[in-house]
């Protein structure tokens, strides 16, 4: 670590890491699907599924997404080990649940780091949301070192919470963003956060989860 390095905000993490890969491979034991079962629904390839279960290949949002879309599980299923791995689909007739709401405490929630951002899954114990909101600590520096840029199904709004980046995406130039500017944008569009400056930067992001409106828009992802 050089000297600037270690003059730098060290950052407060979760305790509570999860491993979506354990849950995945609990969920198709109890389903008594193969891994070739799983890729045929999911269009990920068996070898990246593997990897996945065994803890050697960490989830981004969009194939955490593509994954509970395509197994009909709510996607904070895949964040609590031993949870029972209900199906989605609500009972016929049944009436929208009211008076939803979710507490999560500063620095906590599920978290899942990758090469790109660490994530931290706020409002975890809520199901069947509409909308998912992340965390994302932007650990990337380059759009070089990013690769392929980022797509998932629903529109996403992002605040800087700290620091700065500058957002990339397939149609427009990447713009500037600094701590309380934010965007809107379609999630189809390839996309990516890299973080700019000195300071850690921390991205406040919510996306929409509508489960039945995005089930049709779900494209394969290509293999790893």
């Amino acid at each position: 670590m050089s000297a600037a390095d270690s003059h730098k905000p060290q950052r407060e993490w979760p305790d509570d890491d999860v491993d979506p890969g354990a849950v995945l491979r609990q969920l198709r034991i109890e389903r008594k699907m193969t891994l070739a079962d799983v890729s045929r629904l999911t269009g990920l390839p068996v070898s990246t599924l593997s990897k996945v279960e065994t803890g050697k290949m960490p989830l981004n949002y969009s194939k955490l997404l593509r994954l509970s879309q395509s197994l009909d599980l709510d996607i904070t299923r895949l964040f609590a080990a031993g949870a029972p791995a209900r199906a989605l689909s609500p009972a016929r007739g049944a009436e929208p649940t009211s008076g939803r709401r979710s507490v999560t405490r500063a620095n906590h929630g599920p978290s899942i780091r990758t090469a790109t951002y660490d994530y931290i899954y706020p409002a975890a114990d809520l199901l069947r949301k509409a909308l998912n909101p992340m965390v994302l600590d932007v650990q990337v520096r380059s759009i070089e070192a990013f690769g392929e840029l980022m797509r998932h199904p629903g529109e996403e709004y992002a605040m800087v919470l700290e620091g700065q980046c500058d957002f990339h995406c397939d149609l427009y130039a990447p713009v500037a963003m600094e701590k309380g500017d934010s965007i809107y944008f379609d999630g189809m569009m390839g996309h990516a956060y890299v973080a700019t400056g000195d300071a850690p930067c921390r991205i406040l992001c919510v996306c929409s989860a509508g489960n039945e409106t995005l089930r049709p828009l779900l494209k394969p992802i290509e293999a790893i």
